[in-house]
């Protein structure tokens, strides 16, 4: 048990390789130190807890709060196997970080609360460090405030119990918590450079997250912003777990 995994939670295949390396290359690791596990097609393996050392799980055009009549058999499948991740995660048993579609699975799963109150435009959003996050092991090595990437239809309303606010900002005042020691969560992508970024874009650019004519103006910003802390958040997981 020596390699983190990357979880896809992404239908799109080319989206889903490109998240995947995005993944890789803010960790810096190579294909044996992160492997791939497409749970869009298959369910979290019984020996998660054991063959992996920890996991990161990535965005998706899914979303939490979907009416329950909508979702697919893939879908319900998917959410089962990050719900198990959350609770194993949340005791103990394995790392992990679940970020934007991922944190709406483990809030779900562990108590709290999802809405679609918190939405946030896709493009560049500050994010502000908590006083809790600035003795946290990870988050304490990021600047007290940055920026980062976010693109969301729902946000965590109420953090799960005993949850600790590590990052926050004024349009979705959940950016990232940590249940126990081993579970860590963030509604922004820590994953992307701007490039890989405006790329996704491109895929998503009709599912509702800005206004297609909006892509060169979001792209043009995107590219500008400035992304130096969440990739370190990434490297910090990696070397921790």
């Amino acid at each position: 048990m020596t390699a983190l995994v990357y979880l896809c939670a992404r239908p799109q295949a080319g989206a889903a390789a490109a998240e995947y390396e995005s993944f890789r290359t803010a960790m810096h690791l190579d294909e044996a130190g992160l492997e791939r596990w497409d749970l869009v097609h298959d369910d979290l393996p019984a020996d998660f807890a054991t063959r992996w050392r920890g996991a990161v799980v990535g965005g998706s055009p899914f979303n939490v709060t979907d009416p329950p009549a909508s979702k697919t058999d893939a879908q319900r499948a998917l959410e089962a196997s990050l719900a198990r991740l959350a609770e194993a995660s949340a005791d103990g048993r394995i790392a992990a970080l679940f970020t934007c579609y991922g944190i709406g699975i483990a809030t779900r799963t562990l108590g709290g609360e999802v809405s679609r109150a918190y939405p946030e435009d896709t493009g560049p959003t500050p994010v502000a460090v908590t006083e809790a996050g600035r003795h946290d092991p990870l988050f304490g090595t990021l600047a007290d405030r940055f920026t980062a990437l976010t693109a969301h239809k729902e946000g965590t309303a109420a953090l799960p119990p005993g949850a600790v606010l590590l990052a926050e900002n004024d349009g979705c005042p959940v950016q990232a918590y940590r249940v126990g020691d081993r579970l860590y969560a963030t509604q922004f992508h820590p994953e992307p450079t701007g490039r890989a970024f405006t790329e996704r874009m491109a895929v998503y650019r009709d599912d509702g997250y800005f206004a297609a004519n909006d892509y060169d103006r979001i792209s043009a910003a995107v590219l500008a912003a400035p992304l130096s802390e969440p990739p370190r958040l990434l490297r910090a997981f990696a070397d921790a777990f």
